[in-house]
């Protein structure tokens, strides 16, 4: 008896030290996961000139690493009514490849029509790829993914988690991109779900830009969804049918910025910062996520000190992620107080991604000004130079601010004393926000 009570007080001492070990090995990867990379970028980009200036196309090449190429054609898709039919269209006109990367795809009417219309390309013998985001694509009805690979659809989920991936599993592709026949691509704010379904005309029904592409800004977004697709399945996606001869459908100067992890996502926030830097007259920000870290906030600051008029569009309280919100709204003050006029859209979630800079140039695509987009997630963002198609985004942008309630200084400092904490207390947490 007393020898098993030896035994039995062996085991206790091993199990707690086990137990022990595993918290120790858990904290571990949670530090190395909530740890912020160390930052390259410590002040803000001076001004040295405007947009318009050619200087500032030569020099956002130089610091993006993102080819400027000429010749493209950029159609604006607004909302689902107008962004899942136009996609749709493109999968079904498919000839050779389609090629999907989103962050979400969920189950629903909008999971179910692109699950059969990209199995009924597979059964013509188009080569259909598609990587979905494990994280993002969680709420998913394996029944969607069925349909799919058993027509003969490539499926494959980013970095799944595994034991020797747990060190990344904070490291998201928050990518939006479809390329069909290297060809035509799309890119964007939305993802594959019927939140985005609709015209923004209720809390149902979200808002979102999303933009179709032709020309020689193609093979970038064909390359970035190679990128990916060769680090999760090893295979390379190589020859004509993925990099066709280019062609010169319009005649817009674009390139296509591209951040990752664990390296390359210094080439996004410089990206924007310098845009930022280049304002000259009125910088427009259309986020859905705006927490913006110190050297961004001083960045806006700055353009404010030169005279440039900046107007950020952000979520109401309909948005999917108050914590967000909350974290965001805690950094207001500086802004307001500056002169930034910052505004809430009312009617329902607004998800877009937008940067106007005065009405020369244009950024969308997938990266908010948040530290998750800029040092934590996969993204890939358009830049258009264009004075015509800026002032289409312009003129998008008036519409969203009419639907607008604009915050004042007065506002922002008359908040309940437990929202006022409350909103400190989620400020916290804006390296992973």
């Amino acid at each position: 008896m007393m020898m098993f009570g030896r035994k039995f007080g062996r085991s206790l001492i091993s199990l707690k030290y086990m137990a022990v070990a595993v918290i120790a090995g858990l904290a571990t990867l949670l530090a190395i996961n909530l740890t912020p990379e160390p930052r390259v970028l410590r002040t803000i980009v001076p001004h040295r000139f405007d947009a318009s200036d050619p200087q500032f196309v030569r020099t956002m090449s130089s610091y993006s690493q993102g080819q400027i190429s000429n010749s493209n054609a950029v159609q604006t898709l607004v909302n689902g009514d107008e962004i899942f039919p136009s996609m749709l269209e493109a999968i079904g006109k498919a000839r050779s490849t389609i090629d999907m990367e989103t962050y979400i795809y969920w189950s629903g009417t909008v999971g179910y029509d692109f699950a059969t219309a990209l199995a009924t390309k597979a059964t013509e013998g188009v080569e259909v790829r598609v990587l979905i985001d494990w994280v993002g694509s969680l709420p998913f009805d394996e029944d969607l993914i069925h349909i799919m690979t058993r027509a003969g659809v490539r499926f494959e989920r980013y970095r799944p988690v595994h034991w020797y991936t747990l060190d990344r599993v904070n490291n998201r592709t928050h990518r939006k991109l479809l390329i069909v026949d290297g060809r035509l691509a799309f890119t964007g704010g939305v993802g594959i779900a019927d939140n985005w379904r609709g015209n923004a005309r209720n809390a149902n029904e979200w808002r979102d830009t999303h933009y179709r592409v032709e020309g020689p800004a193609v093979p970038a977004f064909q390359a970035a969804f190679a990128e990916n697709w060769l680090e999760t399945t090893g295979e390379t996606l190589q020859g004509e049918k993925f990099y066709p001869p280019p062609e010169a459908p319009g005649a817009l100067a674009a390139q296509l910025i591209l951040s990752s992890q664990p390296n390359g996502s210094e080439n996004m926030q410089l990206m924007m910062l310098a845009a930022i830097a280049a304002a000259k007259d009125h910088l427009r920000i259309g986020m859905a996520y705006f927490v913006p870290d110190d050297i961004a906030l001083q960045q806006i600051l700055d353009a404010r000190k030169r005279g440039v008029m900046v107007d950020v569009i952000v979520p109401n309280a309909l948005t999917d992620v108050p914590l967000v919100r909350k974290a965001s709204r805690y950094f207001w003050g500086d802004l307001l107080k500056a002169g930034v006029r910052i505004f809430e859209f009312q009617p329902t979630m607004y998800h877009p991604k937008l940067l106007i800079v005065d009405d020369v140039w244009t950024s969308f695509g997938s990266a908010n000004l948040d530290e998750r987009s800029l040092r934590l997630n996969d993204e890939a963002t358009l830049n258009v130079y264009g004075r015509d198609f800026a002032r289409t985004q312009i003129d998008l942008f008036k519409q969203d601010l009419h639907r607008s309630r604009q915050v004042s200084l007065e506002d922002w400092e008359s908040r309940p004393m437990q929202e006022k904490f409350t909103d400190w207390l989620a400020s916290r947490l804006r390296s992973q926000l």
